[in-house]
């Protein structure tokens, strides 16, 4: 009997068979109560089962771009706008080209579409630009200041100081005004706390240069962004026309702005239309910024934020350009955050920001801070678009193709029972019960991915699902005949469910490794609803493996106890008549050890 007991702590390391069954249910438990505490109890579906939202996008020409709308920059947008709202590639939105000039996008039911909306329609070209003027959103009063006046000169609205860089007496509406997006590092301040007196910049000191071609240098850069006296009466004409208050004309703004070449000064609104600013020429290209992402500060209380790095190049520039802004007043010390003509950012610099990488916080909510991450991680859009047309999408092709599905998975599931119920007789009630308890765990899951990543599950999808009922009866099938194999050598019934166990194991593991392999590989290389096929299969390739050794591992463990299947009753699927068993091995099971391997003789 000693045989046993040591079966019983099978290298699968199941002694205590009881205990895996109560982790396992308790698990599901869980799932399932996290499920119905989610407030959804179906699986998110996508466009061909439940219809959405189809976005169709025009590309625009822009100056001094004839050629721009070509199929390489039509493509490179149609990658770029997929990852914007497609995330993972499981939300089972679809991005296509139609014609030479637009891109249709679908976005299934349940998904944000006026979220999706201005992602797919943001062309995410950022641009850091100096501030030369700050004044209030609102519309400027008739009295105009003298049409000598700079760009930086002082009104009742105004936020400049005076010449010798004093705070001017009046209410001075600056980047402070609004708390969306104020940029934070070591290097800048809030807008109240900055100092009038200019701020020497760290590595500023350059001394060792030729001096007159220091402050030539110095001169050009610090006269850039100066515009001549007509084009600053014009300007200041345009800013205090401007009216930042209204959604008609922050467009109007942001439009102009947008198309606005690199070297040109511009006038711009606040993205909350707080303030509205007259900006010089780009200092830092958008495209110097390597990677955004969106973190929780809790440490110092300032809530969701937009950490920026930027490229090698685009850290000498930033540095260089916050290190001139230092030496000079408010507001002409602040830098604008421009994306897409909009102000999202007009932090002020006390010091040069070395090291590449900045932060953007104050005001956002998790959501826009990773919208606004989410934009500047996937880059520019080669091209301008404009929403051509929004129409709703029907899923009734979809649903008439998921009826289909369904009856055919019905179908295929209704053979696989009759046949095990022929073929293992009471072993398939383990089979059955192992079924069900995948069928529990994928099925959850799935429901609780809609909501944690935007999972979807679309045609493909249910196909991988169908397919994943194949290969976990596989691994039913593989255990099951590894234990009839031990019986048929002549060993009870607890010793093979012991002894198979290792063998069957071996062969399940290699088996699900290659087709999660193969999910995997069709994941990454390829792209749409093909994704949601490979993610389903892998999702439950791995459930098997779980399944497997924490349900029908145990399971059969404790049926090997009960007299039904230990005495191998005929309709138990053990019958060791039927399976053709040898004699028990227990009386000539030390006379044939000396010549069973002749090999070794």
């Amino acid at each position: 009997m000693a045989a046993p007991k040591k079966g019983r702590r099978s290298p699968g390391g199941q002694g205590r068979p009881g205990r895996v069954l109560a982790l396992i249910l308790i698990a599901m438990v869980a799932l399932v109560g996290g499920m119905f505490a989610s407030g959804r109890t179906t699986p998110r579906l996508g466009i061909d089962l439940a219809g959405g939202t189809s976005f169709t996008l025009k590309a625009k020409n822009e100056p001094g771009k004839p050629n721009a709308i070509n199929e390489t920059n039509m493509n490179t947008a149609v990658g770029i706008i997929e990852r914007r709202v497609n995330g993972l590639g499981v939300t089972e939105a679809e991005v296509q080209t139609q014609g030479r000039d637009h891109i249709v996008v679908n976005i299934p039911k349940g998904t944000n579409a006026e979220q999706a909306r201005q992602q797919v329609g943001t062309t995410a070209k950022l641009a850091f630009r100096p501030v030369l003027s700050i004044a209030a959103g609102g519309k400027t009063p008739e009295q105009q200041p003298s049409p000598g006046a700079s760009a930086g000169s002082k009104d009742k609205n105004d936020a400049g100081k005076d010449e010798k860089g004093k705070p001017s007496g009046s209410p001075s509406p600056s980047a402070s005004s609004s708390t969306q997006g104020r940029a934070v590092t070591d290097a800048l301040k809030a807008d109240g706390a900055s100092t009038p007196t200019p701020v020497a910049s760290d590595g500023k000191d350059d001394k060792a240069k030729d001096d007159k071609g220091a402050k030539k240098d110095d001169k050009s850069k610090q006269d850039a962004p100066t515009p001549s006296p007509a084009d600053t009466a014009a300007l200041q004409k345009k800013l205090d026309a401007l009216d930042c208050t209204t959604k008609e004309g922050r467009a109007a703004a942001n439009e102009a702005a947008a198309r606005a070449g690199d070297n040109e000064t511009i006038v711009a609104c606040k993205k909350d239309g707080s303030a509205k600013e007259i900006l010089g020429p780009v200092s830092v290209q958008g495209t110097d910024v390597s990677s955004a992402s969106a973190v929780f500060d809790s440490q110092q209380g300032r809530g969701w934020l937009v950490q920026l790095k930027f490229t090698g190049g685009g850290s000498k520039k930033f540095a260089n350009v916050t290190g001139q802004l230092a030496t000079k007043p408010s507001p002409q010390n602040q830098f604008a955050i421009v994306l897409d003509g909009e102000v999202v950012s007009d932090p002020s610099v006390s010091s040069s920001i070395a090291g590449g990488q900045a932060e953007i916080s104050g005001g956002f909510t998790q959501t826009s801070a990773r919208d606004l991450a989410n934009v500047l991680s996937y880059g520019s859009l080669p091209l301008s678009f404009g929403i051509d047309t929004q129409t709703t999408v029907t899923a009734a092709l979809g649903g008439e193709q998921l009826r289909a599905g369904l009856i055919a998975g019905a179908i295929g599931l209704a053979l696989v029972i009759v046949y095990l119920v022929a073929y293992y007789r009471g072993l398939a009630l383990v089979a059955l019960a192992s079924l069900l308890c995948s069928a529990i765990l994928t099925y959850t899951i799935m429901v609780l991915l809609g909501q944690a990543i935007g999972f979807a599950l679309n045609l493909p999808a249910v196909c991988g699902a169908i397919v994943a009922i194949g290969i976990t009866a596989d691994s039913f099938i593989v255990y099951f005949e590894r234990i009839r194999d031990e019986i048929r050598e002549g060993r009870t019934l607890r010793p093979a469910v012991e002894r198979g166990w290792p063998r069957a194991r071996r062969t399940i593991l290699v088996s699900d490794f290659v087709s999660f392999l193969a999910a995997a590989v069709l994941f990454i290389v390829t792209v749409g609803k093909v994704q949601g096929f490979a993610f389903t299969l892998g999702l439950t390739t791995l459930l098997d493996v779980v399944v497997v050794f924490f349900f029908t591992k145990p399971l059969m463990t404790l049926l090997a106890r009960r007299k039904f299947f230990a005495n191998g009753h005929p309709w138990s699927g053990l019958d060791p008549k039927r399976l053709g068993a040898k004699p028990p091995l227990r009386a000539s099971r030390r006379r044939p050890s000396a010549p069973v391997d002749p090999k070794e003789a």
